[in-house]
């Protein structure tokens, strides 16, 4: 019988590496009720989510 611990499957994995763009800020929301429902005052961070749910 296989040990299936979950540290023995994480062992398996490689070491990832990220890549993050560099972000430029150049203007904030004027409406701060706008920015809150939004969740962020930077209108370039404003990327809301249009993809399906799984089932």
């Amino acid at each position: 019988m296989q040990d299936y611990s979950c540290d023995d499957q994480i062992a398996k994995f490689p070491v990832a590496m990220a890549y993050v763009p560099w972000q430029k800020f150049d203007r904030m929301y004027d409406d701060l009720e706008k920015a809150y429902c939004y969740g962020t005052v930077f209108p370039e961070l404003n990327k809301p989510f249009t993809g399906r749910r799984c089932v």
